[in-house]
């Protein structure tokens, strides 16, 4: 930082990304559920844009997860339809229907989700596969009621259950792409059953219905609750990112300023708060000299000795390159005595795969801020006397 020009205009890239700090993972709403499966929002994809993108057919790139969500699907297909098939058989079994109505149970329930599960696997693009066996189910769920004569309850929670798994697929329109299949089922199923209607639910359909409604709910709220201690993990993770400096261990640029600007707002702990802003003489001869690799681990020994040499409440940070700030919470003097300790740390600080090299910082210290000032007028200051300490001779403190 031998520049003499403004910090501010020197880490121009720095400014910009402070208005650019990534938000937290909030969305937990994004998931499908056969009885609970959760699909990230990475798979939140327009139906329309699963065709292959050029004339060999060649299936387009998936994410991990698209690739995995036939597996995914495949324990809760088979847990939804053998949920689905209870009132199904009830009714049969009260409409003494023929061994067809038997036969269709049979094979959308309980051998179609093994069988989509084998189709997807083997498809050369899984995830299309997969929601083309979402679109199949939709029809199979309009063949059931008209088989059901429409029977009320039942007709109701079949279809309430397939337009949810639509919908918490995250998948843009593919509950409108399951409509005409489950309306053409549906009116086909009805002209080979001459429109049959008896809306009546007895006792045993109505109680037939509980298990989807319960273990169905009680599933996708184990799912959903799963997806919100992942997304809160994920959360941590990316508050920590933003947070720290993750070569250094120091606060963020970013976050420092926010913890620097709140120590300003409060005109009592301003008022006995001395900024220090500390910066590596002749760091790019360091690089040039001894790789970056050394030129980090210079970095990393120097923010470790702020660390250890800074009292209890202060605030340390790497403001960008080889250029740290720090605000401490005691007056001027001890501020100096603290900045002295630094720097002669710094110079007894040797490094193991470059024996010979020896660094040393210049150091700017502000004291208390005017009432009214804000960040970058303290820092400025700081700045200021970090710009003497280097012109008269490197390696030493000097005060604004």
């Amino acid at each position: 930082m031998d520049s003499q020009a403004p910090r501010y205009a020197r880490y121009p890239r720095a400014e910009a990304r402070r208005s650019r700090q990534p938000g937290l993972l909030s969305d937990c709403g994004r998931r499908f559920s056969y009885a609970g499966a959760s699909l990230p929002s990475s798979d939140r994809m327009t139906v329309a844009s699963q065709s292959p993108r050029n004339n060999d057919h060649t299936p387009p790139l998936r994410t991990r997860a698209q690739t995995n969500l036939p597996r995914r699907a495949y324990p809760f297909r088979i847990l939804g339809m053998g949920l689905a098939s209870l009132p199904l058989m009830v009714v049969m079994h009260e409409l003494d229907a023929s061994w067809l109505a038997w036969v269709w149970i049979l094979l959308t329930c309980l051998v179609w989700p093994h069988l989509a599960y084998r189709l997807a696997m083997r498809s050369s693009d899984p995830f299309k596969a997969e929601l083309r066996n979402f679109i199949v189910d939709s029809a199979f769920a309009g063949s059931w009621v008209p088989m059901l004569q429409f029977n009320l309850l039942p007709s109701a929670v079949l279809l309430t259950v397939v337009f949810a798994d639509k919908i918490n697929t995250g998948v843009r329109g593919l509950w409108v792409w399951s409509l005409p299949g489950m309306l053409l089922a549906l009116v086909v199923g009805a002209w080979l059953n001459d429109f049959a209607f008896q809306p009546e639910s007895g006792l045993w359909i109505t109680l037939s219905c509980l298990p989807i409604l319960v273990i169905h709910t009680l599933a996708v709220s184990a799912s959903s609750s799963r997806l919100v201690r992942r997304v809160q993990l994920q959360n941590r993770k990316l508050e920590e990112l933003s947070r720290v400096d993750t070569l250094t261990g120091l606060y963020s640029r970013g976050h420092w300023e926010s913890l620097a600007a709140s120590v300003l707002q409060d005109r009592a702990a301003a008022a006995d708060s001395t900024l220090m802003v500390l910066d590596v003489d002749r760091f790019k001869e360091i690089n040039d000299e001894h790789g970056h690799s050394i030129g980090d681990d210079v970095l990393r020994g120097i923010a470790d000795l702020v660390r250890r040499n800074l009292p209890t409440g202060s605030h340390a940070g790497r403001l960008g390159g080889d250029e740290f700030a720090a605000v401490m919470p005691f007056p001027l003097v001890e501020a100096e005595s603290a900045a002295e300790r630094i720097r002669a740390a710094v110079h007894q600080l040797q490094f193991a795969s470059a024996s010979a090299l020896r660094c040393t910082v210049s150091i700017g210290i502000a004291g208390a801020p005017d009432a009214g000032s804000d960040l970058r007028s303290w820092t400025e200051a700081a700045d200021r006397a970090l710009y003497r300490a280097k012109q008269t001779g490197r390696n030493r403190a000097a005060v604004a």
